[in-house]
């Protein structure tokens, strides 16, 4: 069997306890590169059969599964964060449900939950923003013309961007064609929850030389919107003690 397994946005203790389960008990391992941790592997047992994703084709690795499954070995596939975003699973699980192999998905902590807790953040605050836009800029790979940063930035919404920080200046230009101004608080967060993390803060006008000034053109997420500087933002309903709830009955005015 086949076992998806996300690793968090970094930090080893940050994958789930069903995960490094499976990593303890797992015949073969194989690893996104160097988007993965490499201090995970030291969960697997001795004698299991590592093998980095980065230096292989999608073939390549379903090789792999199919000899483990011949075997009737467990591999964990252990990706990025979460591997639902950016993850690239569909298509394996496609071609394992082709070849008949059973595999399963384990949820992890993606990179933008790491990039708000590194920022001390909150994307859905009242009165700010009730909606993450999570998306990428295109380049090698394409996204829908629908999608189009500048069209997405039409919402002025809560806003992570993957796989994008080696073309701030575009990524800048297209975000200020939408609701998002000069003045539009920014963040790039680099390797979050890793060892070596940073967070710069600027705004959006700024964006692309702040990325210049501190060398970072990749493994970090740009992070926009009016949620990294909430000035007057409105009070939690739940919390407010007017506020009626199932559990508790608001007080008077």
């Amino acid at each position: 069997m086949v076992h998806f397994v996300g690793a968090g946005p970094g930090a080893p203790d940050l994958i789930t306890l069903r995960g490094a389960e499976l990593l303890r008990a797992a015949d073969c391992i194989i690893y996104a590169g160097s988007l993965v941790n490499p201090a995970l592997l030291a969960l697997a047992r001795d004698g299991c059969a590592v093998y980095n994703s980065a230096e292989m084709t999608l073939e390549q690795v379903l090789a792999v599964m199919q000899e483990q499954e011949r075997l009737s070995h467990e591999t964990v596939r252990l990706h990025t964060g979460d591997a639902s975003l950016y993850g690239a699973i569909r298509e394996q699980m496609d071609q394992l449900d082709r070849l008949g192999i059973a595999y399963d998905d384990v949820p992890g902590v993606s990179s933008f939950c790491g990039a708000a807790a590194a920022a001390c953040a909150e994307y859905t605050l009242p009165g700010i923003s009730q909606t993450v836009i999570i998306t990428r800029m295109a380049g090698r790979t394409p996204v829908p013309e629908r999608e189009a940063l500048s069209k997405l930035a039409a919402h002025g919404a809560s806003m992570v961007i993957f796989l994008s920080a080696g073309m701030l200046p575009a990524v800048q230009e297209a975000l200020l064609q939408g609701a998002y101004t000069k003045a539009t608080p920014a963040a790039l967060v680099y390797k979050a929850t890793w060892p070596e993390e940073k967070v710069v803060r600027c705004t959006l006008g700024t964006l692309a030389q702040a990325g210049a000034d501190h060398q970072i053109t990749k493994t970090a997420l740009i992070l926009v919107g009016d949620f990294l500087a909430p000035a007057g933002y409105d009070r939690s309903k739940l919390y407010d003690p007017g506020f009626t709830t199932e559990f508790r009955k608001g007080s008077e005015g």
